[in-house]
């Protein structure tokens, strides 16, 4: 019994001292993992914004340059450029009116792609401008018959154009919003 006791006075301090360094131990190595953490964090959040500045950077000058597309899209479909461009001496209000309608679904059409980079609601605006302006055509050519002579299509589409053209100016003002967005 005397040796046991002498034995626990050896083993019970180290004991002591050993769970101690245990517990200083491991709340040191939590506070370094945590420091750790931190720092993968951080520099895993200074990646993503370095990624995304990137992005943003790579991505800009496209979507300006889409912005700048549909502009000039709204400026080909307007009535006025239309007409000049499409229209032929001797033309019947029918070839007119198929002509304008072939034009305006050629540009569109060729123009369809720039959607991946401008807002969905511009786009829904773009697609009403465009409609709009088929809708103006098909009204101009209601009433005429289709072998009269294209210059009276050509009047009443100038005429009503004046009238109608908020569309153009709502879609042309989102692509400005858009662009003003990326800065």
């Amino acid at each position: 019994m005397l040796e046991t006791l002498e034995i626990l006075k050896y083993i019970l301090p180290s004991g002591v001292v050993f769970i101690t360094a245990y517990f200083l131990l491991k709340i040191f190595l939590n506070s370094q993992e945590e420091i750790q953490k931190k720092a993968l964090q951080t520099q895993i959040e200074e990646l993503r914004l370095q990624i995304k500045h990137e992005e943003k950077r790579d991505i800009t000058p496209i979507r300006l340059q889409a912005s700048e597309r549909m502009v000039l899209f709204l400026e080909r479909i307007s009535p006025q450029s239309l007409i000049f461009r499409v229209q032929k001496p001797g033309q019947t209000v029918m070839q007119l009116q198929t002509a304008l309608h072939s034009a305006i679904r050629s540009e569109y059409e060729h123009n369809m792609a720039q959607q991946l980079y401008i807002s969905k609601e511009t786009w829904g605006m773009l697609r009403t401008a465009k409609e709009e302006v088929v809708k103006l055509v098909n009204t101009a050519s209601s009433g005429l018959k289709p072998t009269d002579n294209s210059i009276e299509l050509s009047r009443r589409v100038f005429e009503l154009s004046i009238e109608n053209n908020k569309n153009t100016e709502r879609a042309i003002s989102m692509l400005k919003k858009d662009i003003q967005k990326l800065f």
